[in-house]
């Protein structure tokens, strides 16, 4: 793409787990635990100020970087962290995003906020919410599994 923009955006997904917040932050915040639901990463330190780096994409596609690291981290109650995620070389877009964990009578609700600069185009807010909700049913049946 030639031309440059950025859209802003924010978006919220809930979701709710027959599981205690103690195993859905397990889930964030345990490399092998993470791995079940979210791509393999290549360095996982969990820890404020830590990084979470993996690489990967479709068969024959483009390669996707995604790099985050851990801004704020309150045990079974909340993950905050930034991420860039980049299609080869270029950055398509820039995030915030929280996890929030609150205890329920039958488990966990959680919610997903993200606040993303989408870059040139090359990736939409809506885009990013339908994968991120995905992502979060995977993350749902391997509790559920559990």
């Amino acid at each position: 793409m030639s031309e440059h923009s950025v859209k802003h955006s924010t978006f919220v997904i809930e979701r709710y787990y027959n599981a205690a917040p103690e195993r859905v932050f397990s889930a964030w915040s345990e490399s092998s635990a993470k791995a079940r639901w979210f791509p393999k990463a290549d360095m996982f330190d969990f820890r404020v100020g830590g990084r979470e780096v993996n690489q990967g994409g479709p068969p024959n596609g483009p390669i996707y970087t995604f790099d985050a690291c851990y801004q704020e981290i309150v045990p079974n109650r909340r993950i905050v962290y930034t991420y860039t995620l980049d299609q080869g070389e270029t950055r398509i877009s820039v995030s915030v995003s929280t996890v929030e964990i609150k205890r329920t009578n039958n488990g966990t609700q959680l919610i997903y906020t993200e606040q993303g600069a989408f870059l040139d185009g090359y990736d939409t807010p809506e885009q990013r919410e339908h994968g991120t909700k995905i992502m979060l049913d995977t993350l749902g049946d391997v509790l559920q599994s559990e």
